[in-house]
């Protein structure tokens, strides 16, 4: 079970002194269970809108071809008749359409190509005819990057799924662009090494797609961004030349980084068809005899309980009153866990509430507060990390920074509190509409934009009353690298709601030095606001390279740069 860390209530009188171990208590907290959450929802084909009916404005490029029974005919001879879906709506659908629902396509023809020389062989003749194509990985971005706007080509990579090597001196893991997250990080596992990255979607978003997006998630904070952890790429360029970029060094001086191009390019210069990445050692799994480990405290110490075979991972849950606290949570956190931090995730109690109206969690925590810090260390050390770790928490509990926490006792605890945290995005995709914003900005000003955010849409009429269409406004994210989620919840989609939000919330992010998409990229959501992030003369720059790389402009078009 969760043992409570430290339970402090405003006493008269502070006992100054640490109880004998016989005399401790240990206070439970209930094991946080969680109800199922689908992946996914029951839709028709009818229910879910074409993106170019939606969202008014695009038009087909008419100099690209439309498919023919010819061109079918190649393709299908460069794949095969079993790696291909043609003309069938109800097999197209989840490839013309995003996870959330909110983005469709048009779609008549998907390729599975099981090498990088098919996926060369199908560029080269796209480009040719000037058939427009659009990369899929895992399809679990939420900005519309990885589905068709209108009749382009999928080609999705899930059939590149094969692990090509492994070196367990350097830690160096190369593979296929199709293999999936979750799939290569247990694959690591039982080799005691780690994905850098981590996320979510990590049981269906694939480490191409991942670095094509330039994914970030909840380990960045200690293992940095995927510019830093990628050493070397293959992609398929657009006229079919393999890029053969697969280095597995981490010192190469020579010439113009170029996979660096490809990091974030959203599949508009190239398919990643291959990975070369470096990849961390994970913590350590002790066997121990079974031992008590005390908390010091003033007011009263408390034992936590160590299992048998314990891996150097903790991972605390802390209740606070403000935004306020979290910082100053955040910025002891750096000074007292340092080396061993590895994430810190911060929601509101917005958040917790939406978790908790698709799910059936028990509760953690006696008490439920304004705003909730999720820490996790890991290390190499236990004793070291613990002792770490109990300073840490002790500190915040006597200095009044945290109200009340718990910290899992095993993996399988461990698993509940960060599915708690990952579980938000589920929980808001059963809303019947949602409007969802990844950005980044200095820390102390997080929270002020969530704050600002629901005074607008109050001031605009549509938040804050019974039949407002705005539900509620939801705040998460990771403290760590200034990154917030912010998800407007709501009974329907409105044109007066986006309207308030946008470009407002753009405008606001700029002026704050911040970015309109931190981790999440800008398909066809973000790409006509990419000016309130990059100047002029850097998107000049963005649109000759992508001039010079796709001059027939095949590649993934209608999104990431702006049209305009």
């Amino acid at each position: 079970m969760f043992q409570s860390v430290i339970r402090t209530s405003r006493l008269a009188s502070i006992v100054r002194h640490i109880r004998p171990l016989q005399q401790q208590q240990v206070i439970k907290a209930s094991l946080l269970s969680t109800g199922p959450l689908s992946h996914h929802r029951s839709y028709s084909t009818r229910q879910v809108s074409f993106t170019a009916d939606k969202f008014p404005g695009y038009t087909r490029n008419e100099t690209f071809k439309k498919l023919t029974e010819e061109d079918v005919a190649y393709c299908r001879s460069i794949v095969g008749n079993n790696n291909l879906i043609y003309n069938n709506e109800d097999d197209l659908f989840p490839f013309n359409t995003d996870w959330m629902h909110k983005f469709r396509g048009q779609s008549q023809l998907v390729l599975k190509p099981k090498t990088t020389q098919q996926v060369a062989d199908i560029l080269k003749y796209c480009n040719e005819q000037k058939l427009a194509v659009v990369p899929q990985g895992g399809n679990t971005g939420l900005v519309g990057g990885s589905v068709p706007v209108f009749d382009e080509i999928v080609l999705s990579l899930q059939g590149m799924n094969k692990i090509r090597g492994f070196d367990s001196v350097s830690g160096i893991l190369t593979v296929d662009a199709g293999c999936v997250l979750e799939v290569l990080d247990n694959w690591l596992g039982e080799k005691n090494y780690m994905m850098p990255l981590d996320l979510g979607a990590k049981g269906s978003c694939q480490i191409g797609g991942n670095i094509a997006t330039n994914a970030g998630g909840l380990r960045l904070l200690r293992y940095g961004s995927l510019h830093g952890t990628v050493l070397g790429l293959e992609v398929v360029l657009p006229d079919g030349t393999i890029l053969d970029n697969m280095s597995t060094l981490r010192k190469d001086n020579t010439g113009y980084d170029l996979k660096q191009l490809f990091i974030g390019s959203e599949g508009t210069i190239g398919i990643i068809t291959g990975v070369s990445i470096l990849t961390p050692h994970r913590s350590k799994v002790l066997n121990k005899k079974k031992r008590y480990f005390c908390f010091p405290a003033y007011v009263i110490t408390y034992r936590l309980y160590l299992p048998y075979k314990k891996k150097a991972v903790n991972v605390a849950l802390l209740g606070l009153n403000s935004f306020e606290d979290v910082q100053k949570a955040f910025k002891q956190s750096r000074l007292e866990l340092s080396e061993i931090l590895s994430a810190f995730e911060f929601w509101d109690s917005n958040a917790l509430q939406m978790f908790k109206k698709h799910a059936t969690p028990k509760a953690v925590m006696e008490k439920e507060y304004p705003f909730y810090v999720l820490i996790e260390t890991s290390g190499s050390n236990k004793d070291h990390d613990d002792e770490k770790l109990t300073t840490y928490l002790e500190n915040m509990m006597v200095e009044g920074v945290a109200e009340d926490g718990v910290v899992a006792q095993d993996e399988t605890q461990i698993k509940s509190l960060w599915s708690l945290r990952e579980g938000f995005t589920e929980a808001l995709g059963k809303e019947p509409a949602v409007y969802k914003y990844d950005i980044s900005m200095p820390v102390p000003k997080l929270y002020e934009c969530v704050q600002d955010m629901r005074q607008h849409l109050r001031e605009g009429g549509v938040f804050g009353q019974a039949d407002s269409p705005v539900t509620d406004v939801v705040a998460y994210g990771h403290v760590g690298d200034g990154n917030l989620h912010l998800n407007i919840a709501a009974s329907r989609l409105d044109n007066k709601v986006s309207d308030l939000i946008e470009p407002y919330l753009f405008e606001w992010v700029a002026n704050h030095q911040g970015s309109i998409s931190a981790e999440h990229g800008l398909g066809v959501a973000k790409n006509e606001f990419l000016g309130y992030s990059k100047s002029p003369v850097m998107i000049k720059m963005m649109k000759t390279m992508k001039n010079m790389l796709d001059p027939n402009g095949i590649m993934n078009p209608y999104k990431y740069l702006p049209t305009h």
